[in-house]
């Protein structure tokens, strides 16, 4: 917590467990500028606000997407701090929206001056706040501090970190700068895993600073906007930065907010999901109690995180009531906002030997649009072909939700996205569609391949490679064929592993005497339980291309 004066403070996200501390050192209120499902370790503002109330604190949602602050909500922020007992403390991802929030709050109120001093006492820099209002509100325009670099990366997920990496690996002079607000990198293969009770959740989370590559700029903020006409990213706070080439991998946007009801009840009330750091832990917590009762596990509409996951989940939840002898008393029931099992029909026979043998029901065109945890209650929309849309109610004592996925807003928003919000590439090139010097590559582009992190191994190299290709003045030499793999841990010690690439043309990466990814094998189970995760770590986010060796582009 860092104080801008004695009547307000801000913060980077806190969590619940923090209020007791906030309340002692003297808070009154609580303002969250974060919007929900922004990040996958974010707990949502009504758990926030359950546990300042029970503490005697007023807290507010003011939700602001990064690098998207107006004057109505400058003026917004400034009403809350005339209304609400102080002192103050805003949060956000970093703090720096809060930051802006009060600096625009106070435009009229206080100099310029007196505005900066007081926020770089804080430890942020809001010169190009001042430089909006200064300017009336207009977008500020280049100036001398504005930074540049030959190439900038949107994104320090393992998309970003791997491709600054494999550039590094080609070309050690490049300037390079990664941008991303977070202090922790994870490793969300791994939750997977911490959900079913392999794997502890603490050992999927590294320091971000810890594995930003040697020699790359690690600009810590969010990104407000794109100008790609004049080579640019605005920063939240809007600072600029200038590139030669652009990157664009940030991962995309959890819906939690799409399912009525949802954000009031997660990590409680038996509802889960393994697709955030802090709940995982809960899904083994529910399945280890469990003894008898419904147990729903739910899939939304594609695209989304590793189509294999919602399943995962429900086959190692089920082989553990099948060996502790509770299976008889467990009602499992996969509801699937799709038509189909799994996307690739040469991997379908080994998942329903697994269906019958847990004793799955399987109900497909099922969406969950609404959730009612104390009373236990999920309503479905579900849309058969050739039949009346419908809804249903679904009585459950424990659920494990996939949340909607989407592009995040700034990218939905900008100059870079197709129609449906998603960065728009060339399929095999990686390179943007409309702008030359813009590549994206991990979840948030749209070419039709899985979006898994063994999706993003295979494309880092390629971009890397089509880059200093580009550099050198020559056309593309690397393709990507849409390589994606999905480990489905269909039992604790067997996996049927899952590897495929546009169109569901299989490429196995192993003979297959070795692993035959079409029925399921302890060879796979031990790759991912002991070989990716120090593959991920030591070879991959450094740029050791392990099995991903780009494909050249023939020269007919």
């Amino acid at each position: 917590m860092k104080a801008i004066n004695t009547q307000i403070s801000v913060a980077p996200q806190i969590r619940p467990e923090d209020l007791a501390e906030i309340a002692q050192q003297g808070f009154r209120s609580i303002i969250c500028n974060r919007p929900d499902g922004e990040g996958a370790d974010q707990p949502v503002f009504e758990e926030i606000e359950a546990a300042a109330k029970k503490l005697g604190l007023e807290a507010r949602y003011l939700p602001i997407v990064a690098g998207k602050v107006s004057d109505q909500d400058a003026d917004d922020f400034g009403a809350l701090m005339d209304s609400l007992p102080k002192p103050i403390l805003a949060y956000c991802r970093t703090g720096t929206r809060s930051a802006t929030l009060w600096s625009l709050s106070q435009a009229e109120k206080q100099p310029l001056a007196d505005i900066l001093t007081q926020t770089k006492s804080a430890g942020y820099d809001m010169a190009g706040v001042v430089r909006r209002i200064a300017n009336g509100g207009r977008t500020p325009t280049e100036t001398a501090e504005d930074a540049r670099f030959d190439i900038v990366i949107v994104g320090g997920g393992a998309a970003g970190i791997s491709v600054a990496s494999s550039l590094l690996a080609r070309k050690s002079d490049l300037e390079i700068a990664i941008i991303d607000p977070a202090d922790v990198h994870y490793y969300q293969p791994g939750w997977t895993m911490v959900g079913g009770g392999i794997f502890e959740a603490a050992d999927t989370a590294k320091t971000m600073g810890s594995l930003i590559p040697k020699g790359v700029h690690w600009i810590k903020s969010a990104v407000a906007a794109f100008e790609p006409k004049d080579n640019a990213v605005i920063l939240d706070g809007c600072r600029v930065v200038k590139y030669g080439r652009l990157v664009v991998c940030p991962g995309l946007k959890l819906d939690w907010h799409k399912v009525d009801g949802l954000v009031d009840t997660l990590g409680k009330n038996g509802v889960t999901s393994n697709y955030r750091y802090d709940l995982a832990p809960y899904t083994w917590q529910l399945v280890q109690e469990m003894a008898h009762g419904k147990a729903l596990f739910t899939q939304p509409p594609m695209p989304i995180k590793c189509a294999g996951a919602p399943q995962k989940a429900m086959y190692l939840s089920a082989d553990h009531w099948f060996k502790t002898a509770r299976l008889g008393h467990i009602d499992i029931q996969f509801m699937n906002a799709g038509g189909v099992l799994f996307g690739v029909k040469d991997y379908v026979p080994a998942l329903m030997d697994y269906v019958k043998r847990y004793g799955v029901d399987l109900n497909f065109f099922h969406n969950l649009v609404a959730i009612d945890g104390p009373a236990k209650k999920a309503v479905f929309e579900v849309k058969e072909p050739e039949k009346d849309a419908r809804t249903v109610e679904v009585d459950f004592d424990m659920i494990h939700v996939t949340p909607p996925q989407t592009a995040p807003d700034f990218i939905r928003v900008s100059p870079l996205a197709d129609a449906a919000g998603w960065v728009d590439v060339d399929q095999t090139t990686l390179r943007h569609k409309s702008f030359d010097n813009i590549w994206s590559l991990g979840d948030v582009m749209n070419a039709p391949n899985a979006k898994t992190a063994a999706a993003a191994r295979k494309q880092a190299p390629v971009v890397a490679e089509n880059i200093v290709s580009d550099i050198g003045g020559h056309s593309a030499t690397a393709q990507y064929d849409g390589y994606g793999s999905c480990p489905l841990t269909v039992e604790r010690g067997k996996i049927v592993l899952a590897e495929f690439g546009y169109g569901g043309t299989l490429l196995p990466s192993f003979p297959r005497w070795l692993v035959d990814g079409t029925r399921p094998t302890r060879t796979a189970w031990l790759l991912k339980e002991r070989i990716l995760p120090p593959v991920y770590w030591r070879a991959m986010l450094r740029g050791k291309e392990w099995m991903a060796k780009p494909e050249k582009i023939s020269a007919a």
